[in-house]
C-alpha cells in the first residue's frame, strides 16, 4: 500500500509492528512476521533511510518508529517536491524541444540530412505502414487535437494490433479532452486491453510517431497535419524527442485512472487553462493546445472562476496561486 513512498512490504510490515510493539527486538519481529532476521535487518535498514526511525533516546542502541503522522507526510512532501522538479524540467525541456523542432520546420528539408519530407496523408500513411513492419522495439506516440477522427482511428488500427501482435509496446498518449470523446475513448480502452498502454494530458507538445528509438514523424505544419510530416533520424533529435516523450509519460494519466485524473478542487485541464491564460495565451491559443472548443474553454473558465469565487479572470488566478492550485 506505501510502495509508492518507497516503502516495500518487508518494510511496511516491520513498521507496522514496531508502531505497536516498541520493546520488540530483530528476533521477536522475526519470528511474529515469520521472515528471517536478515530481511527484519534490511527492512530496518530500509526505515532508517526514510527517517521513519529514529536512535531512542531512552535507551542507547535501539531504534524507536517516528509517527506516521510525522514520518509519512514528510515522505508525501518529498514525493511531492520530487514531481514538482519533474514538472519543472519538462516544462523546460518541452521549449527547448519546440525550439529545436521549429528551427528543423523552417529549413530546407531536402538539403539536411537525416530528414526526409512526405507531401499529403497517402504518403504519411505508407511510411507509417513501413516503418511498423519494419518496428522491433517499441512505438510511442503524442496525439494532440482533441478526439481523433473515425479515418486516423481506422487507420491506426491494423498497425497497433500489427505491433500488439508481435509483443511491441504500444505507449500513446492523447490529450486529456478525448475522455469527453466516446470514439477516441473506446479506442484508448481497445487498445490498453489489447496489450498497449495509453495515457492522457491537459496539453501536447506536438504530433509525433516514434519507432524503436530511432525514426521519428513530425507534421510540417503543427495547425494543418494534412500538409505533410518530416521524417526524422538525426541521433540528436531522436534522443531528445525520446526524454521528451519520458518527460510527458512519467506525468501523465493512465486511461481509466480518474483518481489521478482529478482533485477536489480543479481538474488537471483546469489548472492547465489557468497557466496558459497566465502566460498571455489567448482563449483561441488555449483552446487549441488543450484540443477542445473556444466555447468549452470559456465554460471551463467561468467554472473555475464560480468555484474559487472570483469575479474575474484575475481575481481567479490570484486565488488559484494563493491556493497553490497551479503548482500541483
Amino acid at each position: 500500500m506505501l510502495e509508492e513512498l518507497g516503502l516495500d512490504a518487508d518494510a511496511e510490515a516491520v513498521y507496522r509492528l514496531m508502531l505497536e510493539r516498541r520493546e520488540w527486538g530483530v528476533a521477536a519481529i522475526s519470528r511474529h512476521l515469520g521472515r528471517s532476521e536478515e530481511q527484519v535487518r534490511h527492512a530496518l535498514d530500509r526505515l532508517a533511510e526514510l527517517a521513519l526511525l529514529k536512535r531512542s533516546r531512552d535507551t542507547p542502541g535501539q531504534l524507536r518508529p517516528v509517527s506516521p503522522e510525522v514520518g509519512l507526510r514528510l515522505l508525501l512532501h518529498r514525493q511531492e517536491l520530487e514531481l514538482l522538479a519533474r514538472q519543472e524540467q519538462f516544462a523546460k525541456s518541452q521549449e527547448a524541444i519546440s525550439v529545436l523542432i521549429s528551427e528543423y520546420t523552417n529549413v530546407r528539408w531536402e538539403a539536411r540530412d537525416g530528414m526526409d519530407r512526405l507531401d499529403g496523408l497517402d504518403a504519411i500513411q505508407s511510411r507509417l505502414e513501413e516503418l511498423t513492419h519494419r518496428a522491433s522495439r517499441e512505438c510511442l506516440s503524442f496525439m494532440p487535437g482533441g478526439g481523433q477522427s473515425a479515418q486516423s482511428l481506422d487507420a491506426s488500427r491494423p498497425l497497433d494490433e500489427l505491433m500488439l501482435a508481435r509483443g511491441l509496446p504500444v505507449l500513446t498518449v492523447y490529450l486529456t479532452s478525448v475522455r469527453n470523446d466516446q470514439a477516441t475513448l473506446q479506442y484508448a480502452r481497445w487498445l490498453t486491453e489489447s496489450g498497449g498502454e495509453v495515457r492522457t494530458t491537459p496539453t501536447l507538445p506536438l504530433r509525433m510517431v516514434m519507432f524503436d528509438r530511432e525514426v521519428a514523424l513530425l507534421p510540417v505544419n503543427p495547425v494543418d497535419t494534412r500538409a505533410g510530416a518530416v521524417q526524422l533520424t538525426g541521433q540528436g533529435v531522436i534522443v531528445a524527442l525520446h526524454s521528451l516523450f519520458q518527460q510527458v509519460w512519467e506525468v501523465a494519466t493512465p486511461v481509466g485512472d480518474e483518481s489521478r485524473h482529478l482533485d477536489a478542487d480543479i481538474t488537471s485541464a483546469e489548472r492547465e487553462l489557468l497557466r496558459l491564460l497566465a502566460q498571455g495565451v489567448t482563449d483561441e491559443v488555449a483552446a487549441r493546445r488543450l484540443g477542445v472548443s473556444l466555447r468549452t474553454v470559456r465554460r471551463m473558465m467561468s467554472a473555475i472562476m464560480e468555484r474559487l469565487g472570483a469575479r474575474s479572470r484575475f481575481e481567479a488566478g490570484l486565488r488559484a496561486s494563493e491556493r497553490n492550485l497551479l503548482s500541483s
